[in-house]
């Protein structure tokens, strides 16, 4: 296994070679989180779809399969990171999921916090001593990807593809407190697992709930 400062040398060495990739897809992130929240409708569900489609296909390919060579078992994980963004990307044709804060009003509020800490990955990575190009980026680094993801489409539910779900589940919930944050000290991470155990507790509770998505305002244009 890689050592800490061998992990961080090719997250840095890929945060080069993309750049200006994380800046667009950071600014694709707020903006999305901001229309999901204040204006959803066909058109944001749609654009939700496309975002997290490329996102994650991104981190599949470029990330993992391109750029992370050297990282264990970077074919299965790119494997799966793509088969998670082709799902998305085929409910642009069956328009399946739609994404609206809940009704709920501590589940509104837990939303509203866990994207705003998602979308706080740069400054946590900063904060903790990270500088550019190791500044860890959602939309276009696998765990906080994942995490903006999972917040996303804790909205969608009951109305979300199960499989991209626990694919994002299967990254977000074992790997921070096993590997990323004792083995690489990636402390934001801890962001990504309080998501996913989030994401888990409300995937539960909603798993057999019916196919209206989230009892939340009827999606406009």
């Amino acid at each position: 296994m890689l050592s800490a400062e061998q992990w961080w040398e090719i997250i840095r060495a890929y945060g080069t070679a993309v750049w200006p990739a994380q800046a667009v897809f950071f600014l694709g992130a707020v903006l999305l989180v901001l229309l999901v929240c204040l204006k959803p409708g066909r058109t944001v569900d749609t654009l939700t779809r496309l975002y997290l489609g490329l996102s994650l296909g991104w981190v599949g390919i470029v990330f993992f399969l391109v750029l992370g060579k050297r990282l264990a078992g970077n074919w299965f994980f790119g494997s799966l990171f793509t088969i998670a963004a082709i799902l998305f990307l085929v409910d642009l044709f069956r328009r399946k999921m739609q994404f609206h804060l809940p009704t709920v009003v501590w589940q509104r509020r837990a939303t509203v916090a866990l994207a705003s800490a998602v979308l706080c990955y740069p400054v946590v990575s900063m904060a903790l001593g990270h500088r550019f190009p190791g500044v860890i980026v959602p939309g276009s680094h696998p765990c906080p990807s994942t995490a903006l993801a999972l917040i996303l489409l804790t909205t969608a539910l009951p109305r979300v593809n199960k499989v991209t779900y626990v694919i994002l589940l299967f990254w977000a919930i074992p790997f921070p407190p096993v590997i990323q944050i004792p083995k690489y000290g990636v402390y934001e991470d801890a962001i990504m697992f309080v998501v996913g155990l989030y994401a888990l507790v409300m995937l539960v509770k909603k798993w057999r709930g019916s196919t209206t998505p989230n009892q939340a305002v009827e999606a406009t244009s």
